[in-house]
């Protein structure tokens, strides 16, 4: 989602780099025993979540987490499917969101389908000609807070995320609760809204196949907790009254509510406990419910929930599954007052089917050690999941391959002892192969083979300066990454794109660096800003307020341009390629250009 800031765990790590890991004796399959199972009654479910959230709640209540989404797109990927939209014939080629797998669209600032583009900006939506290059439509959308859209054909979704935040004691000012809301747009004429959808929790993410759109959202009980006790109260007189609030709670604090309105129609509803899910394990703080909506459906319904008793905050999609995964139960337990002396670094996560239209179907569960850094630390292959993840009480990562058992993933292989004292920065799974970046003074990127899911192995290793937050496929064996250039001591120096051979697994080497003394980008954290385009080879990417653009050979990088900043439209935010031409989005305005030598052709402020 838009402007979203990456959630980063210090880890407190010394020492410097070890050498390539030791391979390790592939071990037993590991069944965690981690399914899910309905409540038997609305009783149990009372009972259950009452008991699991006293356990949890601390002296200030339930503490609140944030969102982690990002996205890119393997080498090629650039159709109206992969843009959400159903262009017909006439369309000229065009560019799509940046994406992590074909086929599966991701929420984003701007989309098009070759003929218009659709953008938010100012609380507008906005609909632009790409033949007239003319505004054709705008559309305020009454809402507040960062938005997304998905489009199909002439449909497009916003999504919202409300502000708001967890509630910690009683507050003298009010505060709009955090929620979500959906807002479907016809694009026929001038664009219009067919139907809000409001939902309790934030936003997480969002993936589409076809017309299909899933909404992921987490929800927190509605428990409002006593008024900021004395100085003189002790944490365990805290957490005993905020007990006793939870003791007098109802199940209907837990149960998700939402309301759609269509025209002069509203109506509301919540999750019904029979459709509640529960892990073998769970915090009781949170309730983590998916929706369903067909985007050619003449208007929003309920979304068709289907909810789980646990959190979510990095989903992964592909076109027959959706992966929700969660490290929280663990990063928020672990706080003075709580009961967290038994609660590991665990991962959480949970496989839905979402063949066709229908609402997800659950089919397995499983939690790896440690954290996760984004959605790329997750890749579906062959039937089995290849998981990243850094472990800061083990200091170090590791790549576990998980295959569905029944209702359990279990873990079939593992490759462990990656970047010892180091945290994972980033990771690409390409097929057989996988690639992991680690850095805390200098940046080995691994290089592993996962063609036997039972024995994963790390093949090569590069140590250079600086790191990669993002690896892009540009190509047979070729790896672009996006981050920053550091000294040896891993002081950050700016903005680095670097080119990386990859045709030998056992000798990754990088082939060119690009450095932007002092530079930033929003590539770094979120990869929708990122622009490859095969057909011209360029690689296009915001870098502080203008843009940064590459030719990508099969030896180097050259500077193909740079758009600079406008002095009133604020910084480039995406890049849109259509026909010849290259769309650059400010946050208030499109700069078209000739795609063949980035010349300003006219300015479009919106």
């Amino acid at each position: 989602m838009s402007r979203r800031i990456l959630l980063v765990t210090t880890l407190l790590l010394a020492g410097c780099t070890s050498g390539t890991p030791t391979p390790t004796p592939t071990p037993p399959p590991v069944k965690s025993g981690f399914k899910l199972v309905a409540f038997d009654s609305c009783e149990q479910l009372t009972k259950d979540l009452k008991a699991a959230a006293k356990k949890s709640v601390g002296p200030w209540g339930f503490s609140g987490g944030m969102m982690r989404t990002f996205g890119a797109v393997p080498d090629g990927a650039r159709s109206a499917a992969s843009a959400g939209g159903t262009a017909d014939k006439a369309a000229p080629a065009f560019s799509g969101t940046n994406v992590h797998e074909v086929g599966v669209d991701e929420p984003d600032i701007v989309k098009t389908d070759g003929k218009r583009i659709v953008t938010i900006t100012g609380g507008s939506l906005r609909v632009i000609d790409a033949a007239s290059h003319k505004a054709t439509g705008q559309l305020p959308l009454d809402a507040w807070g960062d938005a997304d859209l998905l489009l199909s054909g002439d449909r497009a979704l916003v999504l919202t995320h409300q502000g708001g935040g967890d509630v910690l004691y009683d507050r003298k000012m009010p505060m709009r609760p955090a929620g979500a809301e959906l807002i479907l747009v016809d694009l026929t004429g001038a664009p219009r809204v067919i139907s809000r959808y409001r939902g309790e929790g934030r936003l997480v993410d969002a993936r589409q196949t076809g017309d299909t759109a899933r909404v992921v959202l987490t929800s927190q009980p509605r428990i409002t907790f006593p008024d900021r006790p004395a100085a003189r109260d002790d944490d365990e007189d805290r957490i005993k009254a905020n007990q006793r609030v939870i003791d007098r709670t109802g199940v209907d604090a837990w149960l998700p509510s939402w309301t759609v309105t269509t025209g002069n129609t509203t109506e509301q509803g919540k999750v019904a406990c029979n459709d509640v899910r529960r892990p073998v394990t769970y915090s009781g703080r949170s309730m983590l419910t998916v929706l369903t909506f067909p985007l050619s459906a003449p208007k929003l319904d309920s979304g068709r929930p289907v909810s789980i008793v646990a959190d979510g905050d990095t989903v992964y999609g592909t076109p027959t599954s959706l992966y929700v995964a969660s490290d929280q139960r663990w990063r928020l337990d672990f706080f003075p007052g709580r009961d967290n002396r038994t609660v590991p670094q665990e991962t959480d996560v949970f496989r839905f089917d979402v063949t066709g239209s229908e609402p997800p179907v659950y089919r397995a569960a499983g939690k790896v050690p440690g954290f996760l850094i984004n959605q790329y630390a997750l890749s579906e292959w062959d039937g089995h999941l290849r998981v990243a993840t850094t472990d800061s009480a083990q200091q170090s990562s590791a790549v576990r391959v998980l295959k569905p058992d029944g209702e359990t993933l279990t873990q079939v292989g593992e490759v462990d002892g990656l970047g010892k004292n180091e945290r994972i920065y980033s990771v690409r799974f390409i097929g057989p192969r996988g690639y992991v970046v680690t850095f805390r003074q200098t940046d080995p990127l691994y290089s592993l083979d996962l063609s036997n899911p039972a024995a994963p192995r790390v093949t090569g290793e590069l140590k250079i300066t600086g790191f990669s937050a993002h690896l892009q496929p540009v190509g047979p064996d070729r790896l672009v990454g996006v981050g920053q250039e550091a000294t040896e001591e891993g002081r950050r120096q700016g903005t680095q794109v670097s080119l990386f051979d990859v045709s030998d697994p056992a000798a990754p080497r990088r082939l060119a660096q690009h450095h932007v003394k002092n530079g930033y980008s929003e590539a770094e954290y979120d990869p929708h800003a990122i622009l490859w385009w095969p057909d011209t080879k360029l690689f296009a990417v915001p870098v502080n307020e203008g843009l940064l653009a590459l030719t990508v050979t099969d030896n180097g990088l050259t500077e193909a341009g740079q758009i600079a900043p406008r002095a009133s439209a604020m910084q480039v935010r995406r890049n849109l390629v259509i026909g010849g031409e290259l769309w650059t989005l400010y946050e208030n305005g499109l700069q078209i250009s000739r795609l063949s030598t980035l010349e300003p052709v006219t300015y479009l402020r919106l």
